[in-house]
């Protein structure tokens, strides 16, 4: 630092000693106390991270009205007499409030609105003004300020109007490590979520743990539910043993039999060798049979005798070999109503059904949704290689408002190519898929809809965004061509 000036200065009454000393870069201004930076003064006495104030104004004694004013233990103040300097530190040091001087020379401080607002739309902009004009008011406004403010300003009105803005900023950062902390303590094995609905599918999972052989695992499409499966084996007995995943939705008709219980050498065309089925993979583990809603009606007596017997047989084969499995099944559809319209046997249902858990919907878990947002930007970040660290405001409410048919991995999709196309380290509005920059939610003005009806829109929309390519809109889903075409055939109201 190359000069120093004190003052004593009385904020809110209590007698703080600031050193006003300029940085080796010209132009700004720092507030510090006792010759330590605020930030580590406050973060040593064990108080949140202080708020970050820019001021901007080519007024020197304005600069320290403000500084003097709004000083306070929580708050770090910067200050630039130059508008194109300030950018730079702008951008630097990222401030949750920014005053800025309407009239300065090179650049106004409407200019400087707009770009802080096109930047990042999260930070608090007010605008200062030698004479009170309504038209520049109402533009300051117009343009994302959030307070428009007239020179010469009485401290008290300042701190009011400023403090307002700093108590919504310790708001958001308390909020922010709140998040990080709750994620901490709120995963599951590979679950996140601290909802009261959650909470309840972790007990269940801990207590079926232990105990279970066959156990039903019910919930929309996206909800996490092969997640659940693994921490269902991970709380079982043969947790070091086998976990082998079934995805019945992606196996062709004709070969199931022989994928689930294996086959001999010259059992049908091709079969130049034996080979164990998955059944026998999964001996002495677990077996997830994802989508078993999907398995042909016909095979579904087959795979009761193996549930029943703990026996499989191969194709080709007349020998029955033991197998020691834990079978977890899961599905997206409501067995019970197909069981009643013959499309599900029955018993193979009772069997399967016998413990259960089912997954929520996100969004009867909307509580969540800051955990889950902040659990997926740190993952994409860190594999990108990017600094995001979330989102703007306008993002956040376009996310809140969202229905989100497609549960958890919509959710991941779409941060995940939020993360891709951001370009600071903050999301915003354009970064978001762009069925989400106006689409509503809650769909206001289509009258209640049906989880079907729901479904199905989701499922055309995806298919409107990527051309009607299936395969692509079934990888973004997240579920098999095969679903998509069921969730399609389905007739209104069915």
């Amino acid at each position: 630092m190359d000069r120093f000036h004190s003052a004593n200065v009385q904020p809110d009454s209590s007698e703080v000693r600031w050193h006003f000393f300029t940085t080796k870069r010209p132009g700004f201004l720092i507030y510090d106390n006792d010759y330590r930076s605020v930030k580590d003064s406050v973060l040593s006495q064990g108080c949140p991270t202080p708020v970050k104030l820019i001021a901007v104004d080519d007024n020197q004694l304005i600069l320290d009205f403000i500084g003097t004013t709004l000083a306070q233990p929580d708050l770090e103040i910067l200050h630039s007499a130059d508008p194109a300097a300030a950018w730079e530190l702008i951008h630097e040091t990222h401030p949750d409030i920014v005053i800025l001087d309407l009239l300065m020379p090179g650049m106004n401080g409407m200019d400087l609105l707009e770009r802080i607002v096109q930047w990042d739309p999260a930070i608090d902009v007010v605008l200062l003004s030698s004479e009170y004009s309504t038209e520049h008011a109402v533009e300051a406004i117009r343009k994302g300020a959030c307070d428009y403010l007239t020179k010469p300003i009485a401290g008290a009105l300042l701190r009011e109007r400023i403090g307002a803005l700093i108590a919504q900023a310790q708001t958001r950062i308390r909020t922010g490590e709140l998040a990080n902390e709750m994620l901490s303590t709120s995963r599951f094995g590979e679950m996140v979520g601290g909802s009261p609905l959650m909470l309840e599918v972790y007990s269940r999972i801990r207590r079926i743990g232990p105990h279970f052989r066959i156990a039903l695992v019910s919930g929309a499409t996206g909800t996490g539910k092969e997640l659940v499966a693994r921490a269902l084996h991970k709380y079982s007995p043969v947790n070091n043993k086998p976990f082998v995943v079934c995805n019945c939705a992606a196996i062709v008709e004709t070969l199931f039999e022989s994928e689930l219980f294996g086959y001999v050498k010259g059992a049908f065309t091709g079969a130049a060798q034996d080979r164990a089925g998955l059944f026998e993979a999964a001996d002495g583990g677990t077996l997830f049979m994802d989508e078993i809603g999907e398995i042909p009606l016909h095979l579904q007596s087959k795979l009761l005798r193996v549930l029943q017997n703990n026996e499989v047989q191969r194709v080709g084969s007349h020998t029955l070999r033991k197998v020691d499995v834990r079978v977890i099944a899961a599905t997206n559809r409501d067995l019970r109503e197909m069981s009643g319209k013959k499309l599900f046997r029955e018993d193979l249902f009772y069997r399967l059904s016998m413990l259960e858990v089912r997954l929520p919907t996100l969004a009867e878990r909307k509580e969540d949704l800051p955990l889950l947002q902040r659990f997926f930007l740190d993952h994409f970040a860190a594999q990108l290689g990017k600094s995001v660290k979330g989102l703007t405001r306008r993002a956040q409410s376009a996310v809140s408002r969202y229905f989100w048919p497609g549960n958890i991995r919509e959710l991941q999709n779409v941060l995940g190519h939020a993360c891709m196309m951001a370009e600071g380290d903050l999301i915003d509005i354009p970064d978001l898929p762009e069925y989400l920059h106006t689409r509503e939610s809650s769909h206001e003005g289509q009258g209640l809809l049906t989880l079907e009806e729901v479904e199905k829109r989701h499922v055309h929309a995806i298919l409107t965004q990527v051309g009607g390519n299936k395969q692509e809109a079934a990888e973004i889903l997240g579920i098999s061509r095969a679903t998509i075409y069921r969730i399609l055939s389905q007739k209104d109201g069915e």
